[in-house]
């Protein structure tokens, strides 16, 4: 016999499903709460949190036992204060000798150790004149309002100095940089702020450059702002930077209320090869096209293999005519031959200067500098130009080559290279001297008659001192 459910039945089993589908819904949002819960406990330092809990309880047992010893004595129970007082003293004792270097050990102090540094605004001032003047109208009138608009005033500027120094804590800065930066020219980089708190973000705080004493300009020349740094995350911004020398930064503040700026100085820690510069200064202009010419007269000539035709020029060679092309065209054609050798160019610096010596000037060194500025000048110039590169230098000898390939060996060894005493130069002139048959193109900062005459018939030396003159 077959029963067939009543219209009450069909009812109670449609709100049974509607209280299953509840509780399923309210457990899928439980267990992501506690998944996330349990997840925050996992990545937490448990010794860490325990030591704080335990710390946390003994310190208020110590507290009511200094608060019952108080009672106790006001009593006239003097042996029990005592004991009382003697038990705080005892539970404080142990926090500070058990907990506190667990503490100290898990707390990242080095947060706290930098040096800060301050400075009164002008609205800070104003502000600090406004306290003055208030101060004196309590201490006159004995107004009570007065003397709570007081407390709250300062109460002001002491928590505008905590919630700085805890903005500016907890921050460290990166300094992504590209793969080949020059001297003097400006780069795109990327400046990224991490907060490295747990639990509090950073606010309004800007990066500045601080220039070095020789130099008149920052590497960072516009400051730059962030806003707001969520806790724990990093935020990246892109810069334009310029390399005169390396330098510092700092971390500059006047969250919450202008008052008072804070800052915080940062070394630099990303490694920066720079380069030395390549600009064509009027200088090097100047005696550009007398290199060029000169590398082009020692240069072969046209070679023997047929490149192309062309139809005649007024400037053209009679016995570079094509008369077969000529008599099928019905115009004069002349042949153009394919060159049977580039660019063979042997650079040289002469690192032997006056600037190693023990008295050296300031324009020792700053002629030195100048040379090797023209050096790596020369060597771009040449890349350029698709030439075939040797570099030679004291204890550096970098391959024929094209220029495009050895090009930062060259001026890796230009930003690294060092004055050297004159007396040992002996070697790198005997090397010159026993290959005449390549062309030298030698920068040095010696005065003019310092390279033998024997080099010179297969060089061209450029110094230094007269360009500067």
């Amino acid at each position: 016999m077959l029963v067939l459910p009543t219209l009450e039945t069909r009812s109670s089993w449609v709100e049974a499903e509607r209280s299953w589908l509840l509780l399923s819904r309210s457990a899928d949002t439980i267990m992501p709460l506690h998944s996330s819960t349990s997840s925050t406990l996992a990545k937490s330092d448990r010794p860490g949190l325990r030591a704080f809990l335990l710390s946390l309880a003994a310190l208020t047992i110590a507290m009511l036992l200094a608060l019952y010893s108080g009672a106790a004595a006001q009593l006239g129970h003097f042996a029990l204060a005592s004991t009382s007082a003697f038990a705080a003293l005892l539970v404080a004792a142990w926090v500070a000798v058990a907990l506190v270097p667990v503490l100290a050990r898990r707390t990242p102090l080095r947060w706290f150790t930098f040096r800060m540094e301050y400075r009164l605004t002008r609205e800070g001032w104003i502000y600090l004149a406004g306290i003055v003047l208030i101060s004196l109208a309590a201490v006159n009138t004995g107004n009570n309002l007065l003397f709570l608009i007081l407390a709250c005033l300062i109460a002001s500027i002491l928590m505008s100095g905590i919630l700085s120094s805890v903005t500016l804590a907890g921050v460290a800065m990166r300094l992504n940089l590209p793969e080949h930066i020059f001297a003097g020219q400006s780069v795109r980089a990327s400046l990224e702020l991490k907060n490295e708190k747990l639990t509090l973000p950073s606010f309004s705080l800007r990066v500045e450059g601080v220039a070095a004493k020789d130099q008149p300009a920052a590497l960072l020349s516009t400051p730059v702002y962030f806003p707001y740094i969520p806790r724990r995350q990093s935020v990246k911004q892109s810069v334009p930077l310029l390399f005169p020398k390396q330098e510092a930064f700092r971390i500059v503040t006047r969250f919450p209320f202008g008052f008072l700026q804070k800052a915080r100085r940062l070394d630099l820690l990303s490694e920066a090869f720079v380069y030395p510069s390549v600009e064509a200064t009027p200088e090097f202009l100047e005696l550009l096209p007398g290199v060029q010419g000169v590398i082009e007269s020692v240069a072969k000539g046209r070679g023997q293999d047929l490149y192309a035709l062309r139809d005649y020029l007024p400037t053209d060679s009679a016995r570079h005519v094509h008369w077969k092309a000529s008599a099928r065209s019905g115009s004069l054609m002349v042949r153009e031959f394919a060159r049977e050798d580039d660019y063979r160019v042997l650079l040289v610096f002469d690192p032997h200067s006056s600037a190693a010596e023990p008295n050296a000037t300031i324009a020792d060194t700053n002629r030195f500098e100048q040379a090797v500025t023209y050096c790596a000048a020369l060597a771009w110039t040449l890349r350029e130009r698709n030439a075939l590169l040797e570099y030679r230098s004291d204890a550096a000898d970098v391959p024929l080559a094209p220029a495009t390939e050895n090009i930062f060996a060259i001026l890796r060894h230009l930003a690294l290279v060092q004055p050297l005493p004159r007396d040992s130069r002996q070697a790198l002139l005997a090397e010159l001297a026993s290959s005449p048959e390549t062309f030298k193109l030698i920068v040095t900062s010696q005065p003019r008659g310092s390279i033998p005459a024997e080099i010179w018939n297969s060089s061209y030396v450029v110094f230094s001192e007269e360009l500067n003159s």
